[in-house]
């Protein structure tokens, strides 16, 4: 069911405290942490503590949930002090998620040209 934790979902054991993360901040909705291979000198994991797939999932479900997970984004680049940062939101495994437990990276310390790549 959508929102419940998943027995097999690696960011569901982060948020029951089963897996270990260095967690930078934390709200009663969302947990943000260190992602374990940053691609930015700055490079943090923002995820809702309920479990949906994707970004499309989420805010269909729970809009105000989504706004969390940005609004928190914005503040972990201020807690960070970076004031350019790009927010990513992968959807499906060709653009490049591998975790299906919505979250958002929040990348910034080095030149962020776009395209990426």
């Amino acid at each position: 069911m959508a929102g419940e934790p998943q027995a097999d979902c690696l960011f569901c054991k982060i948020v029951a405290g089963e897996v270990p993360a260095t967690v930078v901040r934390q709200t009663e909705t969302t947990v943000a942490f260190r992602d374990i291979n940053p691609q930015a000198p700055t490079h943090v994991l923002v995820i809702p503590k309920a479990h949906y797939p994707n970004a499309a999932a989420l805010a269909a479900a729970e809009p105000r949930l989504a706004a969390d997970l940005l609004r928190e984004a914005g503040e972990v680049a201020a807690q960070e002090k970076v004031d350019a940062y790009r927010t990513v939101l992968n959807t499906g495994s060709g653009a490049g998620q591998t975790v299906f437990h919505v979250h958002a990276h929040v990348l910034a310390g080095r030149g962020l040209e776009w395209p990426p790549g």
